[in-house]
């Protein structure tokens, strides 16, 4: 399975790659902190060798043993692993859930340098997201300045240009979700080219496309609004980098032209996949757009910084989008996360892990109708925008997967095809 692939292959060398990371950044250790910050380092890298060891040699899954925040949780998940009527007992890194395991190694990697102080906040990931950053720039250039041109008039369209609109920068969030580092090891996955460009071509390989969906949603909310309620979306981001520019477009896009009142993000509390987004990497791509020598894009991360400011954007995080757990236990391990996400108007889910997640990451036959599969996960109308790279797939038309699975086989897992998947709720 791709599964299979994933713990044999990618994630050993992603945890090459975090050690490689660490050892290059040993002078600035030295530097910084002194013999401290060396050890520190050798400290590190001598838990994750272990890490690695482990992984590499199908060792049992071991319990935390940080004080972290969460790790009692941590814990008592690999109890409830251990006590599955189906399982064999003993979780080890070949022999459990894929999911799991995949969490678990992240959740290791932070505790390597959380347990080692004064490296414990450097963020092994963050050269690999600006890197995305910085190589998707034309990219970014062409979305910043089409965005601010359609700023221009955005107050003169009608109902119909405004859902043209929509749907454009809901593909450009869909397929700004192809860059994705832990998909790739960490090689290079920036966006180079417009993206606006291809959004026609593409269209073929939405495999569930419910724009139509999301824009009535969106219209009704806007017209049923009182005085006292306000229109919210909920973005609960993926990857930092290119991606992150999209959906924060579509976030600025969203407000003005007032389809929405206030946007809240959700990001990670600790890096995580790769190239994750987490507070640090959200306000540092604002802060760069601000900062750019570059008319448009410099104009929206003034703009975005004001919406911050003002209030109407909302940078939130959540231990529980870094725990191990599907979203249908949400209500029960996070009811604080579920009560915020019950008070959002639609929630945008991107990405794979996302997914993962909303579906329980199950081999679900292809026909299985998403709101099943979601296993009463419903705080909120939500919609998921994701390209494929994980054998899990919901909601198509009979004989669709089975149609493409005959021509290509890797269809589920390159990246090519993606959803736009929606479920009102209850």
């Amino acid at each position: 399975s791709f599964a299979y692939f994933t713990i044999k292959d990618r994630l050993p060398q992603i945890l090459t790659r975090v050690i490689d990371t660490l050892h290059r950044h040993k002078n600035e250790f030295f530097e910084e902190h002194g013999e401290k910050g060396v050890e520190a380092e050798k400290r590190a890298i001598s838990f994750l060798s272990k890490l690695r060891n482990e992984l590499q040699t199908d060792k049992p899954v071991t319990p935390l043993e940080d004080e972290l925040p969460d790790a009692a949780l941590w814990n008592q998940y690999l109890d409830y692993q251990r006590n599955l009527p189906n399982g064999n007992g003993e979780p080890s890194w070949f022999q459990s859930p894929w999911l799991y395991v995949e969490c678990y190694m992240y959740r290791r990697i932070h505790a390597a340098l959380a347990q080692n102080p004064p490296i414990d906040n450097f963020d092994v990931f963050k050269e690999g997201k600006a890197q995305n950053f910085f190589e998707s720039q034309e990219a970014i250039i062409a979305l910043c300045t089409y965005f601010q041109e359609l700023l221009k008039n955005i107050k003169d369209l009608d109902e119909k240009l405004l859902q043209e609109e929509l749907f454009k920068l809901l593909q450009v969030s869909l397929w700004g979700n192809k860059c994705d580092l832990s998909f790739s090891a960490g090689e290079d996955s920036s966006q180079k080219s417009s993206p606006l460009q291809s959004l026609e071509n593409m269209v073929p390989y939405i495999l569930v496309n419910d724009m139509e969906k999301v824009w009535s949603l969106l219209v009704n909310a806007k017209k049923n609004r009182t005085e006292r309620s306000n229109v919210r979306v909920d973005i609960i981001l993926d990857n930092a980098g290119f991606e992150l520019v999209s959906d924060l477009v579509l976030a600025d896009f969203l407000l003005s032209s007032k389809l929405a009142d206030e946007i809240y993000f959700h990001g990670k509390s600790i890096p995580w996949y790769v190239s994750d987004t987490t507070k640090h990497d959200f306000n540092w791509t604002i802060r760069q757009l601000g900062s750019a020598n570059h008319m448009w894009m410099s104009r929206c991360g003034i703009n975005w910084e004001g919406n911050l400011k003002k209030g109407v954007w909302v940078f939130r995080d959540h231990m529980f989008w870094t725990l191990p757990h599907d979203f249908s236990s949400m209500s029960e391990v996070a009811p604080d996360l579920y009560a915020e996400l019950q008070k959002s108007n639609l929630l945008l889910f991107k990405g794979d892990l996302n997914y993962r997640k909303l579906t329980g990451d199950r081999k679900w036959e292809y026909s299985v109708p998403f709101h099943q599969a979601l296993n009463k996960f419903h705080p909120a109308p939500l919609c998921s925008l994701r390209t494929l790279k994980c054998d899990t797939q919901v909601g198509l038309k009979p004989g669709q997967g089975e149609q493409i699975q005959a021509s290509e086989p890797e269809w589920m897992v390159s990246g090519k095809y993606g959803v736009i998947q929606f479920d009102a709720g209850l």
